[in-house]
């Protein structure tokens, strides 16, 4: 099952989110974390996180946001962090996150779905793959 994340979920969202800071080898300070979980939880932000849940269990998230753009008339939905438990793994259920922003994008009448992963990280890239050839960008990221 796929759905919103709730305030109930913050410990399991918590425990998938170091799993995901972890794979990555990123550690950030528990205020950016808490401040995240803020975004997630406030109806007027653009931030929000489906929640992948098998028997009970949270096993995967999608982080996702809208904004307008300058490329379409509508807005754009980006994809900025998807995550499934490594146990979880194998049982369609990125896919399955991803398919539902695609919907939920669809309905909400946004443009475009797009995102972001790290050119090493072989078995998204084999996920992603099949919904769409990488547009060949290349991401800059300057810390201020």
């Amino acid at each position: 099952m796929i759905r919103d994340a709730t305030p109930a979920d913050v410990a399991a969202w918590s425990r998938l989110w170091a799993e995901y800071l972890a794979f990555y080898g990123v550690q950030l300070a528990p205020d950016v974390t808490d401040a995240t979980w803020a975004r997630l939880m406030d109806e007027g932000s653009p931030v929000k996180a489906r929640l992948a849940e098998v028997a009970g269990e949270v096993v995967g998230f999608a982080i996702h946001m809208h904004h307008p753009s300058t490329w379409v008339a509508t807005e754009d939905a980006y994809l900025e962090d998807l995550f499934v438990a490594a146990a979880a793994r194998g049982q369609g259920l990125g896919r399955a996150l991803i398919d539902d922003l695609v919907a939920i994008a669809r309905a909400r009448g946004w443009a475009r779905l797009y995102w972001h992963t790290n050119a090493a990280n072989t078995r998204a890239r084999a996920l992603y793959d099949q919904y769409v050839a990488s547009d060949g960008h290349i991401r800059y990221r300057m810390t201020l």
